[in-house]
């Protein structure tokens, strides 16, 4: 059984297994060197298809969990009051619930599918899997980390392998999108860690007694389970203010002011990585610049980092902030899908179409947040899921047509259902789960989200609707023009995609299927994954 091994680390440490294998291969040997890293994407896949079948989403998750004291050091620090003595410790600690477990998920697939889209890459076979198999062992690590600081390890070791795969197999810009894509969320990471040092140093605590002494031991931690319950717990010292403490100087009190400062740096460090509007524009260069195998990767998991850090660590930890700032975070989300919507229809170039639909696909994202029920929440979710698979998707699709037309450019494309029909029937399925079509799981995480926030906000969400019409516009623009239309004389002779090509589509088009007509896959590993929030939401109504 899973819960009988130490499933959570196979899963997150799988990938060193073939990257150790690849400092061992001759760097000419690509065909050794693309079968080791594809086959070590293979596994974490599996372990997590197996960590699914056995999950129980009624127990929450609570078996698989793994934890051991990673760092502890004595503070020499002074006494005060019952308190003699103080430690620091950080946890290795991983856990999975119905919120990380769909983000594992995609993450294992997606890493499978970019391997096998990687087959375009045409020079440094060796240095460009090593980078590609360490930045999936930060991904999987983040949404497994349950210490604020390992969740900031993995976060930050996604980024540099992300700046060598960009900077070194991109296109003609890829220096600079490299550069961007590092300062902004480096920005990002510094004030995250920021925020997480607050946290640390005020919620982060546990008091124990020492025995046969009548003092207590303070040890602070970023544990993700004490933070969050010292924070829920109006009798706990980071809540208790001066007043309430006859006037004692209370050294852990986080005010309501804090309360904010805090909400506010974990939305803008993970609104930089979501992006929300108009922390944006670095995205759109990494979507133009780096390879498809790699966007695919970026489009399809990374973006999601963000919205699961503003979920696991803004929404869940700061509830009554998200509800009173739930208004502005549906404007946002407004914002994000009519902006990106318009921008994609006049766009020329099919990449940057895509780049401005994730823009606007993660708007609807934010709807589901701000709906703060488990419908929306359920809805965001499922969008994240479904809208990494079609991403992955597309780009692998402009992968394959890059490499036989030379360009992405819209007006030097159509007609491509003559020469390549099995590429362009997948493009159009594709299109059609990007603008929502019922059946497909684009509808499903659009429909919840929007009905969860209709509830609360009406006139928002008839808003929001109008950039669901325009994505049908310029989805259909692009795509029809694309696959449609006069051939060029050029691209009469080029060939439809191999079967290493076929693979991946199919299989990404399988999963957005699966979803589309059968949600509960998703649903009932979340069923309980919100009630811990929904709870608190209620207790802070019922106050």
């Amino acid at each position: 059984m899973p819960a009988d091994l130490p499933i959570l680390s196979l899963i997150t440490f799988s990938p060193l297994l073939g990257l150790l294998v690849l400092l061992f291969l001759p760097k000419h040997r690509s065909r050794w060197l693309k079968v080791t890293a594809i086959t070590a994407t293979l596994l974490p896949l599996l372990l997590s298809f197996w960590l699914y079948a056995d999950y129980d989403g009624v127990k929450g998750g609570k078996p698989y969990e793994e934890q051991a004291t990673w760092i502890s050091t004595s503070l020499n620090k002074e006494a005060v009051g019952e308190v003699s003595s103080y430690t620091f410790e950080m946890q290795y600690h991983l856990g999975v619930d119905g919120l990380s477990m769909p983000l594992l998920l995609l993450t294992t697939i997606v890493g499978v599918m970019a391997a096998l889209a990687s087959v375009h890459i045409k020079k440094r076979w060796k240095a460009f899997y090593i980078w590609f198999l360490l930045l999936e062992v930060g991904m999987l690590g983040v949404f497994l980390a349950r210490d604020v600081f390992l969740f900031f390890v993995f976060f930050e070791m996604t980024l540099i392998p992300m700046f060598f795969l960009i900077g070194i197999w991109g296109y003609m810009n890829r220096e600079q999108a490299a550069n961007k894509f590092l300062i902004y969320n480096g920005i990002g990471s510094a004030i995250m860690l920021l925020a997480f040092v607050f946290l640390v140093a005020t919620a982060g605590f546990r008091a124990e007694q020492l025995p046969e002494q009548q003092q207590t031991h303070l040890s602070y931690s970023g544990s993700y389970d004490v933070i969050g319950a010292n924070l829920a717990d109006p009798n706990a010292y980071v809540n208790l203010s001066p007043e309430q403490t006859q006037g004692t100087d209370n050294p852990l009190y986080l005010s309501e002011r804090m309360h904010w400062v805090i909400f506010l740096l974990l939305l803008i460090a993970f609104g930089i990585k979501l992006p929300i509007f108009p922390f944006h524009t670095w995205m759109l260069k990494v979507h133009a610049e780096a390879p498809p195998s790699v966007v695919m990767i970026h489009s399809g998991v990374l973006l999601k980092m963000g919205a699961y850090g503003l979920l696991r660590f803004g929404v869940f930890m700061f509830p009554a902030q998200t509800k009173d700032w739930a208004t502005v975070l549906a404007i946002l989300g407004v914002v994000n899908i009519l902006y990106g919507a318009v921008l994609a229809l006049v766009q020329k170039e099919f990449k940057l179409v895509l780049a401005y639909s994730s823009i606007s696909h993660m708007g609807i994202v934010l709807l589901g947040i701000a709906s703060l029920n488990e419908i929306g929440l359920h809805g965001a979710v499922i969008q994240l899921v479904s809208h990494g698979l079609i991403s992955a998707l597309l780009f692998l699709l402009v992968g394959s047509i890059y490499e036989r037309t030379g360009s992405t450019e819209l007006k030097d494309l159509g007609g491509l259902a003559r020469s390549m029909p099995f590429l362009s029937g997948i493009l159009l399925a594709a299109g059609m789960a990007s603008l929502g079509l019922p059946g497909l799981s684009g509808f499903v995480g659009e429909f919840l989200s929007l009905l969860g926030l209709f509830d609360s906000m009406r006139i928002i969400t008839a808003i929001a609707v109008l950039g669901v019409i325009l994505t049908a516009v310029y989805v259909l623009r692009s795509v029809l023009g694309i696959t449609f239309g006069a051939l060029p004389e050029r691209l009469a002779a080029i060939r439809d995609v191999r079967l290493v090509e076929a693979v991946p589509m199919i299989a990404l088009l399988a999963f957005i299927v699966l979803i589309g007509i059968y949600p509960a896959v998703l649903t009932l590993p979340m069923q309980h994954g919100f009630d811990s929030l929904l709870r608190q939401l209620s207790d802070k109504a019922g106050r």
